[in-house]
């Protein structure tokens, strides 16, 4: 079992940490809050500070390291672009884009791509096919379309997608807010199917939620939504940036449910932690709605990206990690579970995915990511009381015993 550097006491920091930090603090808006740990360097499941202390990454970038840091395929893929060509905008051809686009419509069984760069653009750019969809094709009236979307989702950050978030901290001062969206109870499926009107685009959904704390719907809730998007000619719109790409066991957390989507967006781990590469997969009768000059990115598709994303499908492409996730994944639920009781009062989640519900009375989430840090683990809360786990696909048994033994003593101090 590899075993973690003795770490700092809590509240303690070096002072080569506290002087980026600072740099930090002094530099950069305050739009984040991370925990008191400088990386420097990653490989695997680990991360190194500026200290030389290692962590093993829980986190992975909340899905982002889905391969682990520096994964040799990605990186020869990345190394081998820099030395040819990084950017040409998508005023010319290049020769990485077409196969990309195919080998990732292949991939997910899929007809047509929309390369972009972060999430929040590739939701942006499904809203904006939705709508046009519903002009172009289904004929509601123009500026009247309507999206369906759940309460307590996370999309992204962007002004119109904070328009249909239920978290005040997104919305507060952000207004005037963008119209055209009813936001339902997630996993209510009478209220999905009482917001549908003629106006109705589309639903937009993430199968499983991640920034709600892991949450898995009930079971036939997404085959529910499916057919009600079929009997209203409704689009069906799965927001699989967290979820997909192996993270769940399966290509798509969708997949679960034998269930296909009309739009996916698709991100995180789309760029193999290397860069922001994004995109929306999906139907030609859907995407095909897209003229020349309606939507477009200067960076979306570039040669780097591409290239990053085609070693990405290759890695995908076999099994194998949607398998380590599976088996990988079962044994992480079966340790947490075993928390259950014991400072934890529940684990959701698939794959290498769980929300940790901290009981009543336990450390809040901050301290607690505080405290896994202090313990070499880096992990991150969501909301008070909830732990994000999402440990890199690479990871190992040893590895994951580490990472639950130190939330089973931070949960339960007298264990420490």
């Amino acid at each position: 079992m590899t075993a973690i550097a003795d770490h700092h006491t809590a509240g303690t920091m070096n002072p080569a940490s506290a002087d980026y930090i600072a740099l930090d603090e002094e530099w950069s808006t305050h739009n984040y809050h991370p925990l008191p740990v400088v990386l420097s360097h990653g490989e695997g499941s680990w991360v190194t500070d500026v200290e030389g202390r290692r962590y093993l990454d829980f986190l992975s970038g909340y899905s982002s390291l889905n391969f682990g840091h520096r994964h040799p395929a990605l990186v020869a893929a990345a190394v081998e672009q820099l030395g040819r060509v990084t950017l040409t905008s998508r005023a010319f051809h290049h020769d990485q884009f077409g196969l990309f686009c195919r080998e990732l419509a292949q991939l997910t069984g899929t007809e047509m791509v929309l390369a972009m760069n972060s999430g929040a653009e590739a939701v942006e750019s499904a809203i904006k096919v939705a709508r046009k969809w519903a002009y172009q094709v289904k004929g509601v009236p123009e500026g009247t379309a309507e999206i369906i979307v759940a309460g307590s989702n996370f999309h992204g950050r962007t002004t119109t997608i904070v328009s249909f978030s239920t978290d005040e901290t997104a919305r507060n001062d952000f207004g005037p807010f963008t119209p055209g969206f009813k936001v339902v109870k997630y996993g209510a499926l009478d209220e999905v199917e009482s917001a549908i009107s003629p106006r109705t685009a589309a639903i937009l959904i993430e199968p499983i939620q991640g920034e709600a704390g892991v949450v898995v719907p009930p079971a036939g809730y997404l085959a529910a939504i499916r057919r009600l998007c079929d009997e209203h000619n409704v689009l069906m719109i799965a927001d699989e940036i967290q979820s997909g790409l192996g993270r769940t066991g399966t290509l798509f957390a969708l997949d679960h449910e034998g269930v296909r989507a009309d739009l996916y967006t698709l991100g995180k781990a789309l760029g193999g932690g290397i860069l922001p590469v994004s995109a929306v997969v999906g139907a030609k009768a859907v995407l095909g709605v897209l003229k020349p000059g309606e939507h477009g990115s200067t960076f979306g598709g570039n040669p780097l990206a591409c290239a990053v994303g085609r070693a990405v499908v290759r890695l995908l492409e076999t099994g194998e990690f949607q398998e380590r996730s599976r088996e990988m994944g079962a044994y992480l639920h079966a340790e947490l579970n075993k928390l259950v009781g014991h400072g934890v009062a529940e684990v959701r989640g698939r794959g290498l995915w769980a929300g940790v519900e901290i009981a009543p009375g336990g450390p809040v989430g901050r301290a607690a990511s505080e405290a896994l840090s202090a313990r070499g683990v880096l992990c991150k809360e969501t909301h008070a009381s909830t732990l994000r786990v999402a440990p890199p696909l690479v990871i190992t048994r040893d590895e994951i015993d580490l990472g639950v033994q130190a939330i089973a003593e931070v949960v339960r101090p007298d264990l420490g």
